[in-house]
């Protein structure tokens, strides 16, 4: 007798699909398609085979709405198969779990599937094929049905008293998370799946991408990489670090480049699925440090989550042990540093708190240089750290209201933050040799870096001050402070246009260099254009000068990756000097204008520019900072004048 069974939605949706909704007969076998069959004519299928005469003659879609009884018989087969593959499946997961001593994959074991179909069993009965049917297409609601405790995770919390320990300890370190510790050392010994076992890139094209980072780009920071001197080292350490490691190489290689988006998307699950896991180690920071150092578009999220996973791990506490000569102990204080310079990259250029914060592990940075385990690449480290605990002092005294003009009674605190930036400069300009893999980017950084914070300090100086047609003045203590910004970020764009080893770092640098490119031009282009009646400066060497750095880096980046950010602020830079030097023209006219009609204020004769020789700095500039000294030692001689 003839079954009709009922259709569930999902079913009948599929007939529609194939334009019949007759429920299929299964007291035979249909072999005339849905086309003949609409039109009762006979289907003429070679040995059985779609499409039929019929309707590859006319073109159509020729498709057999199978019986159930096909299916059931299909059915039995596929099952069949994969019971034996779930078994096999099961037996492989439990000998991992094993392995890497994780309950919860034991726990997923124990927890029973659905009912089993035997090899070479009989067709189950129609009425449990209809509820096998309606199981799958409501699936949803099927597991919501299910007993709530199987969904529940384990327990993996508890109260702990550490017999050695005193009363005197860390408060929640009672409440810990069982077998917690030391899991993610048992990890990094397991190889899991990266972005090349599963596909996505070669092993060829990954060897030259791991080379093109550590032998260049990984030297620009520091080592991130740490003891990692080889591909197959960072595999087994971290899939995170090692799509970090190909992603910012394709983004700077010129032969591998088109694998970035493969590479940027791969990291990016990865991250995300790192986010929420409790299964991280020291490398998986490395992972996001290495991203955020360079990928701009996600930078501050890859370096919360790293200042989040590293104050998880406890990296602060590494310093008390790396004093006393223990290398692990001084390898997560070295990389704690990382993220601290990294975390103060991203925060105070952007106008946004650092989250890692000052503390015994910041105060003893210089003493770690003490140990046996220092290098040179240390000391470069460790000089970052200083630079950004200087600034991370500005930040904390003068904010971010750049609408309100500097206190008088803070020019003070201005200057002696001035006068640290001053002695960090001569601390450590004459430290670093040349390095082989960098050239001498080691003691040239320091002098960018110090034009960088000098100018980022000084441009405080012009907080508040309206923009206005008609001249004003600013004190000749805010004037001393702008001009010394004004010289900073002249300097920065000398050394751009003048020194073409500079000129090379470009396309490696992080992208906190690329920030500060764009801030010194589009800083001197605002003064030139609109406050050049409050200091005096030359208008037309500034622009000429931005003229040059803008066609510097045209030519810098024509070679560089389209997604690279020095590409885009290069392009954006070029169409904004074109508008200013509009601007400039008709500044130059009003200038003129307003020079003939009204005698200019007797405030500091320029003829002191003059007369050098018998010009008296202490009385006249209380605290210059000596930046004139400054702005020739660290760029070297002054490059010629181009031809024009």
């Amino acid at each position: 007798m003839d079954i009709e069974l009922a259709s569930p939605p999902a079913v009948s949706a599929l007939r529609e699909s194939f334009g019949d909704r007759k429920p299929p007969d299964i007291t035979r076998k249909i072999t005339a398609c849905v086309a003949c069959r609409k039109q009762k004519v006979k289907c003429h299928m070679r040995e059985g085979q779609m499409p039929c005469s019929r309707c590859k003659k006319r073109g159509l879609p020729c498709n057999v709405n199978r019986s159930l009884q096909t299916l059931l018989e299909d059915d039995v087969t596929w099952k069949g198969a994969v019971v034996q593959k779930m078994r096999r499946l099961e037996e492989a997961v439990a000998k991992i779990a094993a392995k890497v001593d994780m309950p919860e994959l034991q726990a997923v074991q124990a927890v029973q599937g659905a009912p089993e179909i035997q090899d070479g069993s009989s067709s189950p009965p129609v009425e449990a094929i209809s509820e096998e049917v309606t199981r799958e297409e409501t699936s949803t609601s099927s597991q919501s049905s299910q007993p709530k405790e199987n969904h529940e995770p384990p327990q993996t919390w508890e109260v702990i008293m550490d017999p050695r320990g005193g009363p005197a300890s860390i408060p929640a370190s009672c409440v810990s998370e069982s077998g917690k510790t030391g899991l993610s050392n048992k990890l990094s010994t397991a190889r899991r799946l990266d972005l090349i076992s599963t596909g996505l890139i070669s092993l060829r094209q990954a060897v030259v991408l791991f080379e093109t980072y550590h032998l260049r780009l990984d030297h620009f920071l520091y080592r991130i990489l740490g003891d990692h001197v080889s591909l197959d080292s960072v595999r087994v350490a971290s899939p995170l670090l090692t799509a970090a490691v190909c992603t910012v190489a394709a983004l700077h290689s010129q032969s591998l480049g088109h694998l970035f988006e493969v590479c940027y998307s791969e990291y990016k699950n990865l991250v995300t699925a790192q986010t929420f896991s409790r299964r991280v180690n020291e490398d998986d920071i490395r992972g996001l440090c290495v991203g955020a150092f360079w990928l701009h578009e996600i930078s501050w999220a890859l370096i919360g989550n790293a200042v989040r996973v590293a104050s998880d791990i406890n990296l602060h506490s590494g310093i008390y042990k790396a004093l006393k000569g223990d290398r692990d102990g001084y390898l997560q204080a070295r990389l704690y540093y990382l993220v601290y310079v990294c975390d103060h990259h991203f925060s105070i250029a952007y106008g946004r708190p650092p989250m890692s914060r000052e503390g015994f592990i910041i105060e003893s940075a210089s003493r770690i240089l003490e140990t046996t385990h220092a290098t040179e690449d240390d000391a470069r480290l460790i000089s970052q750290v200083k630079e950004w605990s200087i600034l991370g002092r500005v930040f904390d005294t003068f904010g971010v209201d750049v609408d309100t003009p500097l206190a008088p009674q803070t020019l003070p605190q201005l200057r002696r933050c001035s006068i640290s930036l001053d002695t960090w400069f001569a601390d450590w300009n004459e430290s670093f040799k040349a390095n082989q893999n960098v050239g001498n980017y080691p003691q040239k950084g320091v002098g960018f870096h110090f034009h960088f914070a000098k100018l980022y300090l000084c441009s405080h100086a012009f907080r508040g001050v309206p923009v206005s047609e008609t001249p004003q003045y600013i004190s000749p203590e805010l004037e001393d402070i702008a001009n010394t910004g004004v010289l900073s970020a002249m300097s920065i764009l000398q050394m751009i246009v003048c020194d073409a080893e500079f000129r090379s770092f470009l396309n490696g640098l992080p992208l906190y260099f690329d920030t500060m490119v764009a801030f010194a031009v589009v800083f001197l282009l605002k003064v030139a254009t609109k406050y050049a009646f409050m200091i005096r400066i030359d208008t037309g060497k500034i622009i000429s000068l931005v003229t040059e750095t803008v066609a510097a880096l045209r030519d810098v980046t024509r070679h560089m990756h389209k997604h690279h950010l020095l590409v885009v602020i290069s392009e954006g830079l070029e169409r904004l000097l074109s508008i200013c030097q509009t601007s400039t023209h008709t500044l130059h006219e009003t200038m003129h204008r307003l020079s003939s009609a009204q005698e200019q204020p007797p405030v500091f004769d320029a003829i002191w520019m003059e007369n050098m020789a018998s010009f008296d700095f202490q009385t006249n500039f209380p605290d210059i900072d000596n930046w004139w000294l400054h702005y020739n030692t660290s760029m070297g001689p002054l490059c010629p004048e181009r031809p024009r």
